[in-house]
């Protein structure tokens, strides 16, 4: 088979077996031409779009709570978090660079609370972990491999309250034990989460 993936609006990627002929891949390029251009043209749009987006005065979320965004030009690129407002420091007023700094900043601070929950929960469940990926995911807060024991958890938690956090954390945790969303699943949530049906409202 050939494959086409189309990135961005910059950069188009076709995948063929190894003694493909050039002509057969031209033929397929031009039978799917009129695809390709209707989705560079999205990703043109995509990214015209970005660029109206992170800008001073917007407002993101950290933990539950609304800030304020700032963007400064620096020499050095880093997040500042005070009462009211998240500062971006960047070096150069770009999307991609304000988008980057405030992923790496969202990530640290993910690890650093996503593991200290993580190790409190698990003395409860009681099982052991081999691996926790944090990253970004678009239809699920987590999920959990009982088998391999891995966790998976979504970095846009970090913007929800910390209460929230606690019950995906333990949701998954708990799939350790019941890999399913049975009665003795929610049973045991609730003996040592009985507020969780709140927690989980949070989320949305």
């Amino acid at each position: 088979y050939i494959y086409i993936r189309i990135k961005t609006y910059k950069e188009v990627v076709i995948t063929a077996p190894y003694l493909t002929p050039q002509e057969k891949i031209d033929k397929f390029l031009n039978k799917k031409e009129k695809w390709i251009r209707k989705y560079i043209e999205y990703f043109k749009k995509k990214e015209q779009n970005n660029i109206q987006k992170l800008k001073s005065g917007d407002s993101i979320y950290y933990l539950g709570k609304e800030y304020k965004l700032k963007i400064k030009v620096s020499k050095e690129e880093k997040v500042i978090l005070d009462d009211r407002y998240i500062t971006l420091y960047i070096t150069q007023n770009s999307y991609k660079i304000k988008y980057n700094v405030l992923y790496k900043w969202y990530t640290q601070k993910a690890r650093e609370l996503f593991y200290q929950l993580i190790d409190d929960y698990q003395k409860i469940v009681q099982k052991e972990i081999t691996k926790v990926r944090i990253k970004s995911m678009k239809t699920r807060w987590g999920s959990c491999n009982y088998t391999k024991g891995y966790i998976n958890l979504n970095l846009e938690l970090i913007k929800k309250p910390k209460c929230a956090i606690e019950y995906v954390i333990f949701h998954e945790l708990t799939h350790l034990i019941y890999p399913n969303h049975s009665k003795q699943f929610y049973s045991y949530i609730s003996k040592h989460m009985p507020d969780w049906q709140e927690r989980n409202k949070k989320l949305n």
